[in-house]
């Protein structure tokens, strides 16, 4: 069974998706809203967080607020990457993140197989799906299948959003829209077929809400047709 897929981004009023002040306190209190079981990241946006903070690290005195006490159900999410060619290498500094209860790598057939064992030998899973690169229908559904996941929230850019929309598999697109002209190069976006692959992908969306959240914030929600 698939699970649910909500593709959830912060934008400024002229479409970009960095270089701007995002209201993260905002974003994050919103994310919450679905309760998701797993957050999927693509490697692109882990690696461009390892440029930004090297460390990746929580400072200590917030971790007692994420994580359960002893003898308490873990219900934090899972965090799981997509990274069919092995370029993400810092787990073990992720896996210091309090937010999440464990780690998950979506691979393909053509992931290097020292990749894979580099997972195995950070006893991090890994789920391999399609061949050239990850069947992201099948990933998600042996997400569910393996970890019982019924809800995933994504936090990622235009390159993996493009994937998951061209592979069908996503039922909600909600955008926090910030009052800010950010300027700047057009890129990144929070759509980006051509740099996916799908250079004619176009989707069409079905308005489902708008609220006026924060200071001048709009959050818009749509359904994903067929």
């Amino acid at each position: 069974m698939l699970p649910r897929v909500i593709l959830h981004i912060a934008m400024s009023l002229d479409g970009r998706i960095t270089n701007f002040p995002a209201d993260l306190e905002l974003y994050y209190f919103l994310a919450a809203t679905w309760n998701p079981d797993a957050i999927l990241f693509g490697s692109e946006t882990v690696l461009a967080a390892v440029r930004d903070n090297p460390a990746l690290e929580v400072p200590p005195e917030h971790e007692e607020m994420f994580t359960p006490p002893e003898g308490v159900k873990d219900t934090r999410p899972l965090l799981v990457i997509a990274d069919s060619r092995g370029r993400v290498r810092c787990w073990d500094a992720i896996r210091r993140w309090p937010y999440m209860r464990d780690l998950v790598a979506f691979c393909s057939s053509s992931t290097p197989e020292e990749y894979l064992s580099y997972l195995e030998g950070r006893k991090i899973a890994a789920i391999v799906a399609g061949t050239d690169r990850i069947d992201m229908r099948k990933a998600l559904e042996m997400l569910n299948e393996l970890y019982g996941v019924e809800t995933v929230r994504i936090d990622s850019g235009g390159t993996l959003n493009s994937v998951l929309l061209k592979a069908g598999v996503v039922d909600e697109v909600s955008v926090l829209i910030h009052p800010f002209l950010a300027g700047g190069r057009a890129g990144p976006t929070m759509f980006d077929p051509v740099k996916a692959g799908f250079a004619d992908l176009q989707i069409p969306l079905t308005h489902t809400k708008t609220e006026m959240v924060g200071d001048g914030l709009i959050w818009a929600r749509y359904s994903v047709k067929g």
